[in-house]
């Protein structure tokens, strides 16, 4: 059993959604699963909307689609995909 590098992309229902509010939920569903966030980046999209990135290291073993679907379900969220997941060294 060991540690995953994971970056999850998670887009916002509209460019009026509050992103802190988002972040915040989200990294709570995150350390809920033993989950340590590394890095929290945004990234303009397009007519205002900003795509949020989160990057933390996971249980290489965890279930990355219930995670998935937990994140999808929040409030003022679009969708939410694990755009990378690779093995942690160190």
């Amino acid at each position: 059993m060991g540690k995953a590098a994971v970056k999850i992309k998670i887009m916002p229902d509209s460019p009026d959604a509050d992103l802190d509010a988002i972040e915040s939920v989200v990294k709570k569903e995150i350390e809920a699963v033993e989950g340590r966030i590394a890095k929290i980046e945004r990234e303009p999209i397009a007519f205002g909307l900003n795509a949020i990135f989160i990057i933390f290291a996971w249980d290489e073993d965890a279930d990355r689609d219930a995670l998935e679907e937990k994140i999808r379900a929040l409030e003022h969220v679009n969708s939410a995909d694990i755009i990378d997941f690779r093995r942690a060294f160190g």
